[in-house]
């Protein structure tokens, strides 16, 4: 995964995302890419991975439930990572779909995992819940915009961009609304995908292509999606459950 994104960024050689398929991946490939400064998150990303790798690996780990649960599915995270961006550099538009897809399932089932195997560690909640998180909550936000330029570099047009762009929106939020129902209010990753969308709604309102109602949407979902998970914990905490889980 490391040696795949210095090569992503430009390193050895290689052309940045950004210029990568034509500019497709780029903040104004679609109707449904975020604006540039979003894909930050991924140095925190890759920070959060390479301490668990770090930590996961000590002796005192190899008998805890929660790492036996989730090793191999956190790993196969990390290369999947890395093969969407090798796909990027030397493959297709398809294929990066397909990869990220197949990246999006592995983080679900991982997630599915750290939720259904519960810890009271401080450092679980940090580089277990936290990284899974967020890798899964950006991940399913790029998924929207990976295909969305993929379909755009291919020429599909649709008569109403905006009424589409919208609707893929709203799914969007139905997602970032069920992941904390069904994981008893674990914020993460709607943070990530609020931070997904306030940058989608940047790009639509002050970039091209411009589109209002998608930018104003996408603030909308931001919104929603950050604020349920919280909701969900305050109201469980009143009734004497726990208050934080990230």
């Amino acid at each position: 995964m490391i040696i795949a994104a210095a090569v992503g960024t430009g390193a050895f050689g290689g052309t940045p995302v950004q210029d990568l398929q034509g500019g497709a991946l780029d903040s104004d490939g679609s109707f449904l890419a975020p604006a540039r400064p979003a894909f930050s998150i991924w140095s925190v990303i890759y920070l959060l991975l390479i301490a668990y790798t770090v930590w996961q690996a000590f002796p005192g780990q190899r008998s805890d439930a929660r790492q036996r649960a989730i090793g191999w599915w956190v790993g196969l995270t990390a290369v999947l990572n890395g093969v969407w961006l090798l796909t990027a550099q030397f493959g297709t538009l398809p294929l990066t779909v397909l990869v990220l897809f197949l990246l999006v399932a592995a983080l679900g089932v991982t997630f599915q995992r750290t939720v259904a195997v519960p810890s009271e560690r401080p450092v679980d909640a940090i580089l277990i819940d936290a990284t899974t998180g967020l890798h899964l909550g950006w991940c399913t936000l790029a998924t929207v915009a990976n295909t969305a330029a993929w379909l755009t570099a291919s020429g599909v047009e649709v008569d109403a961009p905006a009424v589409w762009g919208i609707a893929v929106l709203v799914v969007v939020a139905a997602i970032g609304i069920a992941i904390p129902l069904l994981s008893g209010g674990r914020f993460a990753p709607g943070l990530a995908i609020g931070w997904g969308l306030i940058w989608l709604a940047v790009g639509r309102l002050t970039g091209e292509p411009a589109s209002a109602p998608i930018g104003i949407t996408a603030i909308v979902v931001a919104i929603i999606v950050v604020v349920t998970p919280f909701v969900i914990v305050i109201s469980r905490a009143r009734r004497g459950g726990r208050w934080f889980r990230p």
